[in-house]
């Protein structure tokens, strides 16, 4: 079965004052219909850039994709011109931005906000959008829709902001949904629920789904793969259980053995990452992730790894990956 989606050799650059910043340089990875794949990584490591460009809505100036290909149903989208763009943006691509207040617009209807998407790409009567606007909401569970419809943003929750999202995401049947955080500033409670219905809502209508997050339970309950981003580049790649239960590289061993885990005594102590993210103006030779690890040792400062096979469908880059599992138990790492 064909892919999806297929990204090679993604690279998007800022161009500032200071520098040219690398924020993508060079990723790689594939999307299967119907899948769920998680993207993780710290802040600032190129996580929502690498789904900005494949929206192609980075802000130029100062960013600009320099290289590669973003291939969705056979075809490469970055070289389409802007109205087929804004045609498969929305309709066979939808996004569910971060914030749901800043991406919904505060002087109009939420009504009028799922309509025009309908009658845009979809070709509805204003009656018949009004009419399908109504289900969306009672599909990601807002009650007495019709009435809602009439309301404006701020007369929402933060919760219900993101259920409208999600509603104007599904609207036009897309392909695949760009999920960008999409439980930030929400409580435990309510990013459970926004994330089952997501997945379930996926699952029924056979959408395929991009899951960008810091967040590894999230990945772990909801992923079918995972790929793990340090400083603009997809430094692990593999199953979501493959991922958990043998993770390759250093800075994925990192990001597990900081996450609190309820299997674990309440004295067990975090082991954070030591260490701050590097400059991505002045990218030092050789892994970036070396000045931050406890395992890196000559090499590491010297040569930058590239993704080799741990197993089938597991990469990582790391000069140690064969001999990072003993390596952490020998330093006591969980």
């Amino acid at each position: 079965m064909a892919n999806l989606l297929e990204v090679r050799d993604l690279a998007t650059y800022f161009f500032t004052q200071d520098g040219v910043v690398k924020a993508v340089d060079g990723i790689s990875y594939y999307l299967e219909e119907g899948e769920v794949l998680g993207i993780v990584g710290e802040s600032g490591c190129g996580k929502s850039v690498s789904a900005l460009s494949v929206m192609r809505l980075v802000a130029n100036p100062p960013g600009r994709t320099v290289n590669g290909e973003v291939v969705f149903e056979g075809e490469d989208i970055l070289r389409v011109d802007e109205a087929e763009m804004r045609h498969i943006r929305g309709n066979r691509i939808a996004m569910v931005f971060q914030e749901p207040m800043t991406s919904l617009n505060p002087v109009l209807t939420i009504g009028r906000q799922l309509t025009e998407t309908l009658e845009l790409h979809q070709g509805m009567s204003r009656a018949e959008a009004q009419t399908r606007a109504s289900e969306l909401l009672e599909m990601v569970g807002i009650p007495d829709s019709v009435t809602r419809l009439r309301d404006y943003p701020h007369q929402f929750s933060g919760g219900m902001r993101q259920r409208v999202m999600i509603a104007m995401a599904l609207s036009c049947d897309p392909k695949l949904i760009i999920a960008d955080e999409p439980t930030t500033a929400l409580d435990v409670t309510i990013q459970a629920q926004i994330l089952e219905l997501m997945r379930d809502l996926a699952q029924e209508l056979g959408t395929a789904m991009i899951i960008i997050t810091h967040n590894l339970g999230v990945v772990a309950r909801y992923a079918d793969r995972v790929n793990v981003m340090y400083a603009g580049k997809i430094i692990e790649t593999g199953s979501s259980e493959e991922i958990y239960h043998n993770p390759r590289h250093p800075y994925t061993l990192g990001l597990l053995n900081s996450v609190p885990r309820l299997d674990e005594t309440r004295r067990v102590k975090l082991d954070p990452i030591e260490g701050l993210p590097p400059d991505l103006i002045d990218l030092p030779p050789g892994c970036s992730f070396a000045p931050r690890c406890k395992y890196v040792y000559d090499k590491c400062f010297q040569e930058t790894p590239e993704l080799e096979s741990v197993l089938e469908g597991h990469t990582a880059a790391c000069w140690r990956f064969r001999e990072i599992r003993e390596l952490a138990a020998a330093a006591g790492a969980r």
